[in-house]
């Protein structure tokens, strides 16, 4: 169920992944705990009078099918660094596509709280010309400090500020 990226290159301009980057595994907490809270409900369905066992039933159904839906939909959200610029491809029943030339890039602003210096995460805030887009933050990025440099090294080596490095 991964996302195709490839079908989003510019193969014949030249464009080539430099990085694909995946949610950091703190993103699929959430739907850890709620398949742990169904787990449970499924557990005191034994324990509930007949009459009303079809509730806890019921419920744990419903709370695996969102936990489902979480997995799934961050598991689906890629954000792609390349040659040429970064995109961000996201979305489990219907797909968006959202994308950024290099050369729009001002600033990359770096968020990593506490436990996300602990844990090995951090949150992109891109700032650009047009503020209102789907790259403004992406959140839950392992190796941000990594990752950032990856675009840095990416947007100097294309000619777009300072001197060119080879």
């Amino acid at each position: 169920m991964d996302p195709d990226i490839r079908k989003h290159l510019l193969r014949d301009e030249g464009e080539v992944i430099v990085d694909e980057v995946r949610h950091h595994w703190v993103a699929f907490v959430r739907p850890v705990l709620e398949t742990v809270l169904g787990m449970l409900l499924l557990v005191s369905s034994a324990y509930v009078p007949v009459e009303i066992g079809w509730l806890p039933l019921l419920l744990a159904l419903a709370v695996f099918l969102h936990a489902a839906w979480i997995a799934l939909r961050e598991h689906r959200d890629r954000f792609v660094i390349t040659n040429m610029r970064v995109f961000r491809v996201h979305g489990v029943l219907s797909q968006n596509l959202a994308t950024m030339p290099l050369s729009r890039i001002l600033d990359i602003t770096v968020v990593k709280p506490l436990h996300g210096r602990i844990l090995g995460f951090g949150h992109f805030c891109f700032e650009s010309a047009a503020q209102e887009q789907g790259l403004r933050d992406i959140r839950y990025v392992g190796q941000p400090d990594q990752r950032d440099l990856a675009i840095q090294r990416v947007v100097q080596r294309s000619g777009l500020r300072g001197p060119r490095v080879n």
